[in-house]
């Protein structure tokens, strides 16, 4: 029986997560026009974990990659699909944002999942934005990887605006007018912290007694 016979599915369970927690991150977001690299890579720690040859022979490595990859964009289309029905004259509630954000955690998204599927320059700033308060906040990636991502998407300059109202207070019998409170931020500034990290903040709690309403604007670039 020659590889063309067995799938990515043959290999057990377990020796897969062997083998993924062997490997360091890097390589196993390598993108796919390093395929046959990672083929071969996932092929020799086969070997040196001891699972022999037989494995390593029998196994289609790039259709594991291809079929990981098509269900990843897959779950990725359902969130941008989701955001972008949600999504009015350019602007998002918190709770459909925080409902993409708890969708990425479902389908248990990595950094480099969202690099690659969300940190793109083609999509709406609302989804980079979704990706990277995931990846800071969820994933706790450190600040400088997800610059990095921001920079290699090129878009570390795109902006945002979060508009939050706060309910008006009684004083002496008379009730002071609802506050009304607007951050616009650049990526970047959301990741090294320059907003003092109100912003993420304010999104991360939604809509609560205190905040009667939050929600996040696409600022267009000059």
């Amino acid at each position: 029986m020659n590889q063309s016979d067995y799938s990515y599915s043959t290999l057990p369970n377990d020796i897969a997560l062997k083998i993924a927690s062997s490997l360091e991150v890097r390589l196993l977001a390598l993108s796919h026009l390093l395929l046959p690299l990672r083929c071969r890579i996932f092929h020799h720690w086969v070997v040196v974990l001891g699972f022999g040859e037989r494995y390593a022979g029998r196994i289609d490595w790039r259709g594991f990659y291809v079929k990981q990859h098509e269900e990843k964009k897959g779950q990725a289309d359902s969130v941008i699909n989701l955001v972008e029905q949600c999504s009015q004259s350019d602007s998002l509630e918190v709770i459909d944002y925080l409902h993409a954000i708890r969708c990425l955690k479902t389908m248990q998204f990595g950094f480099r999942d969202v690099q690659m599927l969300l940190l793109k320059q083609k999509l709406n700033v609302l989804l980079n934005l979704i990706g990277l308060h995931y990846c800071l906040n969820i994933l706790q990636v450190p600040a400088f990887c997800i610059t990095e991502a921001l920079r290699g998407g090129k878009i570390v300059d795109r902006r945002v605006c979060v508009k939050w109202r706060q309910p008006g207070r009684w004083f002496n019998g008379i009730r002071i007018q609802d506050g009304y409170h607007s951050r616009c931020v650049y990526l970047e500034d959301l990741v090294t912290g320059e907003d003092d990290g109100e912003v993420l903040t304010v999104l991360e709690r939604g809509a609560t007694r205190e905040i009667l309403r939050v929600q996040v604007f696409v600022v267009n670039s000059p």
